[in-house]
């Protein structure tokens, strides 16, 4: 598959070609060029596709946890033996760092595929029991049919593992749009899961936002997911809102970094360098948006400068890269717009350009100086440009660092353990490191509040998410 030019839609267990024969070039980013076709799928593609995860769905729905995890296992197993291919796969899609795909990305999805499986045998409802007289009661704990997933360019393998782990485990089938800019490595997922999963359990059709929203408003899904932009979550909300399908969005985010006058600057500036500018800041929880403590702020933006500097930008293969390139020519123009239009009272640090003619790299970038109402604060880059904002107590932190739309993430840095107890209680964001920013582990939930969406993946709270309650009551006496 990893050496076709032209790719196909996988669906009912086999690639198919698109029925009105429609293509799109796909853009390898480290040099602008067109490497392969994908399919623009049209009502015709979805609805097949739809159509066989439904049929699917009547059977994959029966089979026991036990057996659903037989199968997770295997692909994880897969997953791991054909990492080569799937980093292969990504790197030729994404321009991201190949050995850095292998190392950071791989091994949690393999890990996510175990975690699913194994979780698959532990969901629990509430105990049977007789809360009225002569009845018992029960609840039931059931997959909701099929799912409409659509993943976004910044971790497309990650993010298909992401929606089909818990979908799947719970004895659901999905149908996922990969990003129209990187379907890639899904399509080779797909294949490799085709070997362990029924046809039409897990279906991919690629295509662009019209595809998206065919698949949104197509009748058969109960629930729609998406990772994506704050505008694209609205739109599916909006899309899934006629037919009341259930929604799971994680959408944008704007993350505060909280540096506290008695944190380690120099380990801090490490630190939010790498979670700042990794996957050229292409990340909802990225360290973005530093809010740096009076005494330290001066040191701090030195300190993060310096390590912008030491930054590499560079092709999949070349040595000590960091990340690779933006994901599309739209979006450079996006990252070079925010800095462009920076007010004057902002200062650019560092970096604040593109660097070459060929590919969409940027420079790491660090900007001081700015204020609360700018631009740069309130909004996205989804770039590798980190902010530096000066504030003054641990109150007027908490007011900027919740005074933006988004509630995804954020970090808190200080030595004060009272402190710190008490801004991830005050922080208005669905997860909050301490003294670090971005780990993430199977166990545990990622998601987020307010414009970030709301939903959960990873953790049983995600299996959850893709589950509904039944409750059934007999009556005992007659």
């Amino acid at each position: 598959m990893s050496d076709q030019q032209q790719l196909r839609n996988f669906v009912n267990g086999q690639y198919v070609e698109p029925a009105d024969g429609g293509y799109a070039d796909l853009i390898d980013p480290c040099t602008g060029e067109v490497f392969a076709q994908a399919p623009v799928s049209g009502a015709a593609d979805v609805d097949a596709a739809m159509k066989a995860a439904a049929t699917a769905f009547e059977t994959w729905r029966d089979t026991t946890p036990g057996e659903r995890q037989k199968a997770m296992l295997k692909l994880a197993d897969a997953v791991e033996a054909r990492a080569a291919e799937l980093v292969d796969a990504e790197v030729r899609n994404t321009g991201k760092p190949r050995q850095l795909t292998a190392d950071e990305e791989l091994p949690p999805a393999v890990d996510q595929f175990r975690f699913f499986a194994g979780a698959a045998r532990l969901l629990e409802g509430r105990s049977a029991g007789e809360y009225m007289a002569g009845h018992t009661s029960y609840v039931r704990r059931e997959p909701i049919g099929v799912c409409a997933q659509v993943t976004p360019w910044n971790y497309p393998l990650m993010m298909a593992v992401w929606k089909i782990a818990p979908a799947l485990a719970a004895g659901n089938t999905v149908v996922l749009k990969p990003s129209d800019t990187t379907p890639v490595s899904t399509l080779l997922l797909a294949e490799i899961a085709s070997e362990f999963f029924p046809p039409g359990v897990f279906n991919v059709v690629c295509g662009d936002r019209d595809t998206g929203r065919t698949l949104v408003s197509h009748p058969t899904p109960q629930l729609v997911s998406i990772t994506g932009s704050t505008r694209a979550g609205m739109e599916v909300a909006s899309a899934a809102a006629p037919d009341l399908k259930r929604t799971h969005l994680e959408l944008g985010g704007k993350a505060p970094v909280v540096l506290f006058d008695d944190a380690d600057v120099a380990a801090a500036a490490e630190a939010i360098a790498v979670g700042g500018y990794f996957n050229a800041g292409q990340d909802c929880t990225a360290a973005t948006r530093v809010l740096a403590g009076p005494r330290v702020y001066d040191d701090f933006v030195a300190a993060l400068a310096e390590q912008a500097r030491n930054t590499k930008t560079g092709a999949p293969d070349d040595e000590d890269v960091l990340y690779g390139p933006l994901n599309n020519a739209n979006q450079l123009a996006r990252v070079s717009g925010f800095v462009d239009r920076l007010p004057d009272h902002a200062s650019v640090e560092t970096g604040g350009s593109r660097l070459g003619e060929r590919g969409y790299f940027y420079a790491p970038t660090v900007v001081s100086g700015v204020r609360q109402a700018d631009e740069i604060i309130q909004d996205e880059v989804f770039g590798p440009v980190i902010t530096v904002q000066r504030f003054s107590d641990e109150d007027e932190a908490v007011r900027w660092a919740n005074g933006v739309d988004y509630g995804l993430s954020a970090s808190v840095w200080t030595k004060d353990h009272g402190r710190a107890m008490r801004m991830t209680r005050r922080l208005d964001f669905g997860c909050v490191w301490v003294n670090t920013h971005i780990p993430f582990v199977s166990e545990m939930p990622h998601g987020g509040f307010k414009h970030s969406g709301h939903g959960k993946d990873l953790s049983v709270y995600s299996l959850e998410d893709y589950t509904r309650i039944k409750h059934v009551m007999h009556n005992i006496e007659g």
